[in-house]
């Protein structure tokens, strides 16, 4: 299948089919699905809880959405070797719907932003992430490392703070009030784990760092905690009550329950109600979701496959992920996308098929019903250390100082515009914000590009000299509304003091409603001053724009011709008519 076709390709499990049913899969290949998704699984469990704290939930929700969402979308996707689940990109966004609608209205949210995807799918919109530029990519990508590394303050400090403001400039402001209150312990085991993970990768163990980092870190706050320090741990900020009346401190031991995302707490506690208003309420950041997640989930898609070769259904992956976002709010999931961290480390571990991520998620429902005991052991500063070292990880910093260095100042502005925006405001707004700079400026740019050249006197066009005040004007690049009025008010300019002018159109491959209009502009002006026009060598779109515009020759003004040595002999018989 070409590349095209895969991109525009929908069905449901198209990398399933493409990598186990149309292609032998045996034991051997099972066995290296089987090792890389345990692999990955062991990686995932600690980092889906952090997320899921970072996301303002319980840290099991981001266990379940490993699960369920890693199961379905691998199931159901169209990139091979993908990993989704819980990610730091959607904490920024997350966040503010779980503290103003709570944990129900961020499962509605994630169940609307599901049917977003699906219809973004059926749309066919996979070439989506054609159409943003690098710049805005790395902008948002870098506001949101910084909105993430903010809210792990209080945790890698151990303050005392119980709310935190929505915006990013009150965050700073109360977080900056508490600091002084900064608890030395927490602190101390924040910059252990942190040290584990800096160090940990010169051993070259093949391990990755966060999990010896979060052991350890484990085993020093149990010791310190001993001592009466008083270290945060999952087990002291969470706790949970199950259907039967039993309660405990940490995350349930249990199977992820079948729940009506509306039935879950809302802000106060209680099951929200369902009404087309809270519907209308939560559209916004459903539609932010779905847009974040196609962005993070076909980038994710298009890494993997210059790691491996192969090729992914980019509409194919839209409907797995909208899939997995729809079905895993009713299990308690929160949002999931394809994490390319994890989904590199599939790749390296030896992964072959969507099996090895199916895998990930039942090792990470094996950790949740085995582990859940020494799991609420894991310490909150520890988290925070771990989550601070994925905002770096994701902000790309040497990506984008590699920009300011070499790109055009288009560029950084974009990049500018994005990563501001993201922080003080929302991903939205800056995602918005910096496509529409970056397409202002590329209109700009391409509107510079088309020039006119006076080409009277060169013999290269010209087998021989015009008529007396008569000019032959190349123009060279498209006629569209940023560039027409300019070209044409030039072209009038010259024009003037002339009998006629012909203009040699090879190179104008657009003309859209405002180079029209421009044109007709011009030949009026010229049809006032009595100066003739001809039209030559017009390309098969300005031809069809003036035909449908039902622009005709008038004679004495306005003439076409197939090219331009036709126009000159056209000239020369009616200057030198005994000649012709």
């Amino acid at each position: 299948m070409s590349h095209r076709a895969h991109l525009f390709s929908l069905r449901i499990g198209h990398a399933l089919r493409e990598s186990c049913l149309q292609e032998p899969y045996g034991g051997r290949r099972f066995a290296r699905d089987l090792l890389a998704g345990v692999t990955v699984g062991i990686i995932a469990i600690p980092l889906a809880m952090a997320l899921a704290i970072a996301s303002g939930v319980a840290p099991q929700y981001g266990l379940y959405t490993a699960i369920i969402a890693g199961f379905v979308i691998a199931l159901t996707g169209g990139s091979r070797l993908s990993i989704s689940g819980p990610t730091a990109a959607f904490v920024v966004i997350l966040y503010p719907i779980a503290q103003q609608y709570g944990l129900g209205g961020l499962l509605l949210a994630t169940l609307m932003s599901g049917i977003l995807l699906i219809m973004m799918a059926v749309a066919r919109l996979g070439r989506l992430i054609e159409y943003i530029p690098d710049s805005v990519t790395l902008g948002f990508t870098g506001g949101i490392a910084v909105v993430i590394a903010t809210l792990q303050i209080k945790d890698f400090f151990g303050l005392s703070v119980t709310i935190l403001p929505e915006h990013f400039i009150g965050k700073l402001s109360v977080l900056a009030g508490h600091l002084p209150g900064w608890h030395w312990p927490s602190l101390l085991v924040a910059l252990f784990t942190l040290a584990v993970m800096l160090l940990w990768p010169r051993l070259k163990t093949g391990v990755p760092a966060h999990l010896p980092a979060v052991v350890l870190a484990s085993l020093a706050t149990w010791l310190l905690n001993q001592q009466g320090l008083g270290i945060e741990t999952i087990s002291s900020r969470f706790s949970y009550q199950l259907a039967d009346g039993s309660s405990g401190p940490g995350i349930p031991p249990v199977l992820p329950e079948l729940v009506m995302p509306w039935l879950q707490p809302g802000p106060a506690g209680e099951p929200l109600l369902p009404s087309w208003q809270l519907a209308r309420d939560l559209l916004p950041a459903a539609f932010a979701i779905a847009m974040l997640g196609a962005i993070e989930s076909l980038l994710c898609a298009v890494v993997l496959d210059g790691m491996t070769g192969k090729r992914h259904s980019a509409n194919s992956e839209l409907l797995g992920q909208g899939i997995g976002n729809l079905i895993a709010p009713f299990f308690g999931g929160i949002t999931a996308t394809a994490a390319i961290a994890r989904s590199a480390a599939n790749v390296k571990a030896g992964a072959e098929t969507p099996v090895a991520a199916m895998v990930h998620a039942v090792v990470v429902l094996a950790g949740l019903v085995l582990l859940a005991p020494w799991l609420a052991w894991l310490p909150m500063p520890a988290m925070a250390a771990l989550l601070l070292v994925v905002a770096w990880n994701m902000s790309e910093a040497h990506k984008a100082v590699h920009l300011f260095r070499t790109a055009p100042v288009g560029d950084i502005l974009v990049f500018l515009t994005c990563f501001s925006l993201t922080i003080l405001f929302d991903m939205v707004i800056a995602i918005t914000a910096g496509v529409l700079v970056a397409a202002v400026l590329f209109m700009k740019d391409i509107a510079e590009m088309t020039r006119i050249t006076d080409i009277s006197a060169q013999r290269r066009w010209l087998d021989a000299p015009l008529p007396p005040d008569w000019a032959v004007f190349k123009i060279n690049g498209p006629l569209f509304f940023a560039a027409a009025d300019r070209v044409f008010g030039e072209l009038a300019g010259l024009s003037r003091g002339h009998r006629g002018v012909v203009l040699y159109m090879d190179g104008v491959s657009i003309l859209d409603a405002g180079g029209l209009a421009a044109l007709n502009r011009f030949v009026a002006l010229c049809r006032k001053e009595g100066i003739a026009v001809m039209v030559a060598d017009l390309q098969f779109q300005p031809l069809k724009t003036l035909a449908r515009a039902g622009v005709q020759p008038e004679p004495g003004v306005l003439s076409f011709h197939p090219t331009l040595r036709e126009a000159l002999e056209q000239l020369n018989a009616m200057e030198n008519p005994t000649t012709a």
